[in-house]
């Protein structure tokens, strides 16, 4: 049940004498109680109408939001007869198919008649069900025109039989009955089918049915994709494995026929069942021929398929580009504005390519780490002083912006794993569709190392699990990582740290596709940005230095030169 927007504001220690849609005044649940006038009701609070509410407090300047609850969607929910007709007709068409009676009954498929533009015509029916309730009818007349019940939640079809770690993917209701024939009975289809193409695009309607079947879907451990063997198999079962994880994929192959149902025609259950266990790892781990590669090959040289992003940071471009599904080190002196940085790059990413990140930052309250990033995007100081500061109202948009691109990973009960970590990216890279993870930094996750285990073989053991969630995800993780205690030289100042210098292992460097080292002159107020590591030059950029000033009306980064 939703709980109203009075219950969601108590939890964070806020009280209103109403909660009507406006602004309110009341008491700060972080400094009221500390002031000499305790009943000063210094927090502002807009509550949006909408089971939102956004507030500031004007003596401490805590900012904070509870988002909008989604408004329930008023799905259309088909009723289905009471006594479906079931035709021996329809039983000789599912027949002829390879589908047994018990198999429709099982399904509870029926014969119908629907409308297809100003004719009406005979079809079957396939009732899609979610916990037991019929969500959604998709009707297929005998010369394959479809039709679904309009305004119907979007879920898979059989979903309700998928009650393991297990889950077979399949391209269409026939192909799940015909697994179904064949004593697999959790193979589940889309409702709308398989793109012409896969574009990866997290807000594509034709994936909404797996966002709302999500609480299935998060125990399943093996995804067998077995689509159809066409172009646009291919591009479903791409997509299928990008929102999953390539590690928990595994790819059927139908040989010369074209489909689960073609195969149950022409070889029988057994066969099917033996082709679908026969299910070989996406990809295949062991040994590969050159030959494999080979369009992969082509794709690079005509620079089709993933390329390295220019951030769109001027000076910065020309040394440091973001290729998906890497890994970035960023180290630097306590202090010296490594963070703040790293912070424009992910901003500058969401405003000018779309990205969306997922931040690990127990360093920093939400609140703060929202404040920071309001000062990215609006190009305002948060706090008062000098320059002018950003209004309440601008707040209030920037965080709408703010909530569409970043989702705040923190855990208030325990010190998380990296494993917690990543798995919670996984679920925001599945739900969310998030394109980069920041782990900001690292020395505030759990170690958990073995007995006898050295940090040197715990930080590569870490590298490795980031990488490996990396390139099974095509999402690029940034780690910020404070390098060892540094000496001061004969004048006293601190020097620059390479990526050798971070604490606790040689791996950072060795083992990080890019990497990054921000260092601030306090004398000459600049900020030297290195890039020490890039792994593949000249595509991905090249080592360099840059130099950089901040503009603290705008509160960002801006170039003074490169040498």
């Amino acid at each position: 049940m939703t709980r109203d927007i009075s219950e969601r504001l108590a939890d964070q220690g806020i009280r209103l004498k109403d909660y009507a849609a406006g602004e309110h005044a009341t008491l700060c649940p972080e400094c009221s109680h500390n002031r000499k006038k305790k009943t000063d009701p210094c927090l502002s609070v807009k509550i949006d109408g909408e089971g939102g509410a956004t507030w500031i407090c004007h003596h401490c300047d805590m900012v904070g939001n509870v988002p909008c609850i989604e408004k329930p969607s008023k799905w259309k929910r088909p009723a289905l007869p009471e006594k479906p007709k079931r035709s021996e007709s329809m039983y000789d068409w599912f027949k002829g198919r390879g589908i047994s009676r018990a198999t429709v009954d099982a399904a509870g498929c029926f014969a119908t008649e629907e409308y297809y533009g100003p004719e009406k015509k005979s079809c079957i029916a396939f009732p899609y069900r979610l916990d037991g309730k019929p969500v959604n009818v998709k009707y297929r007349t005998r010369d394959k025109q479809f039709k679904q019940t309009q305004g119907a939640q979007r879920t898979l079809y059989n979903i309700d039989n998928v009650t393991g770690d297990e889950i077979v993917f399949v391209e269409g209701e026939m192909d799940v009955l015909a697994l179904w024939e064949a004593g697999i009975k959790n193979a589940v289809s889309l409702p709308d089918g398989a793109p012409k193409e896969a574009k990866f695009r997290d807000d594509d309607k034709r994936f909404e049915a797996l966002r709302n079947c999500l609480p299935k879907l998060e125990g399943v451990n093996k995804v067998i994709i077995a689509t159809d063997s066409d172009g646009p198999g291919e591009a479903l079962a791409a997509e299928l494995a990008q929102r999953f994880g390539k590690d928990r994929c595994w790819r059927v192959d139908w040989a010369e026929l074209k489909d689960a149902n073609a195969a149950l025609q022409a070889w029988g259950a057994e066969s099917v069942r033996n082709t679908v266990e026969e299910a070989e790892p996406w990809p295949i781990d062991g040994v590969y021929r050159f030959e494999d590669f080979g369009n992969a090959v082509l794709d690079m040289y005509h620079g089709r398929g993933p390329q390295p992003v220019r951030i769109g940071i001027e000076g910065l471009d020309d040394f440091y580009r973001v290729m998906p599904g890497t890994f970035h080190i960023v180290t630097g002196i306590p202090n010296h504005g490594k963070s703040n940085f790293l912070e424009q790059i992910t901003m500058t990413l969401a405003e000018k390519h779309g990205w969306k990140f997922g931040i690990f930052s127990p360093e920093h309250k939400p609140a703060q780490y929202a404040s920071r990033l309001l000062e990215k995007h609006l190009k305002q100081p948060f706090y008062d002083g000098p320059n002018p500061r950003m209004t309440p109202e601008e707040i209030t948009s920037g965080l709408e912006y703010v909530n569409r691109h970043f989702y705040y990973i923190t855990s208030n009960d325990h010190t998380p794993t990296i494993d917690w970590i990543l798995e919670k990216a996984r679920l925001s890279c599945l739900k969310y569709g998030i394109k980069g993870l920041v782990i900001d930094p690292y020395n505030e996750i759990e170690a958990g190392r073995e007995k006898n285990q050295t940090e040197t073989e715990f930080v590569s053991q870490l590298i490795s699990k980031i990488k490996r969630f990396c390139r099974t995800h095509d999402v690029t993780v940034w780690v910020v990582a404070h390098p060892a205690k540094m000496h001061r030289d004969l004048n006293g100042d601190q020097p620059m740290p390479d990526l050798y210098s971070i604490s606790g292992s040689a791996h950072w460097f060795n083992k990080a596709d890019m990497g990054l080292i921000v260092h601030r002159n306090f004398e000459e107020k600049t900020t030297a940005v290195a890039i020490n590591k890039v792994k593949e030059q000249p595509a991905w950029g090249g080592t360099g230095k840059l130099t950089f000033w901040f503009d603290g009306a705008h509160r960002i980064y801006k170039p003074s030169g490169a040498f």
